[in-house]
């Protein structure tokens, strides 16, 4: 089965860049979003043979995730089940015979850390609720979540020491999370590789000179290494300041 996730910072201006062809072109079984930034009614999509599950943020334009799949769910479940998290639309959880599919947008923790607290609270409560989850069967979760773990992970991690996304706080918690009983799949096949990144800044051709940082995420139950095939990020794929990232696993 093919799993892809790709933050694509608002998916009706994705849809005039010709997301429907890249949707196609990627062949997935599941096809998370983040950043959707619309609310129900808004887009319209001809993707045949997919059901589509959203979550929307009750602020319009913000946030929003979805999965797209084409297979039926034994459940959905929007969003943590949490009013503190709840009006934001960040999570959506699908449940299989086999495993759950949670596909999530972490909350930033925005300029001079002004978010962190809550940041900490999202990160202490989506741990547990993935740790609920895998109490009852392996979990695969995925999206954009807004950390670059170690140093590795990003092009200039001594100039963005404290900065959203790469403080010690938010990294610390990306370690709980793996001590819990996860996986980064990505960095557990490909332990050394570096210049991988997932996101760039609009600004200073940053892109063009792979100036980046790697915030997109596959999270796995451990259990589940020995069937995951590959995992990979697709940086040809323009038409976010995201690239789509992807899991190949076998069931």
């Amino acid at each position: 089965m093919r799993f892809l996730s790709w933050n694509v910072n608002g998916l009706r201006a994705v849809q005039k860049k010709g997301f429907e062809d890249i949707f196609w072109s990627l062949d997935a079984d599941f096809f998370c979003l983040q950043e959707t930034k619309l609310q129900e009614g808004q887009i319209q999509l001809d993707l045949p043979g997919y059901e589509c599950y959203w979550s929307y943020a009750e602020k319009k334009g913000y946030s929003g995730t979805a999965v797209f799949t084409r297979h039926t769910p034994l459940s959905v479940r929007h969003n943590l089940g949490l009013p503190t998290h709840d009006t934001e639309g960040r999570a959506v959880t699908l449940e299989y015979e086999d495993f759950f599919l949670v596909c999530v947008y972490t909350p930033n923790a925005q300029d001079g850390l002004r978010r962190l607290d809550y940041r900490m609270q999202w990160e202490d409560d989506f741990r547990a609720y993935l740790q609920s989850l895998d109490a009852q069967k392996p979990v695969i979760a995925c999206g954009d979540m807004n950390v670059a773990h170690q140093e590795i992970d990003l092009k200039n991690p001594k100039s963005n020491v404290g900065n959203p996304g790469f403080s010690d706080e938010e990294r610390a918690k990306f370690t709980q999370l793996l001590e819990a009983g996860f996986t980064d799949s990505f960095r557990w096949l490909y332990p050394d590789r570096i210049d991988a990144y997932s996101w760039w800044s609009y600004r200073a051709a940053a892109r063009e000179r792979n100036v980046g940082w790697r915030i997109d995420y596959f999270v796995i139950s451990d259990r589940l290494r020995p069937q995951v095939k590959d995992a990979y990020i697709l940086p040809e794929i323009l038409g976010s300041d995201h690239c789509p990232v992807g899991l190949d696993i076998t069931w």
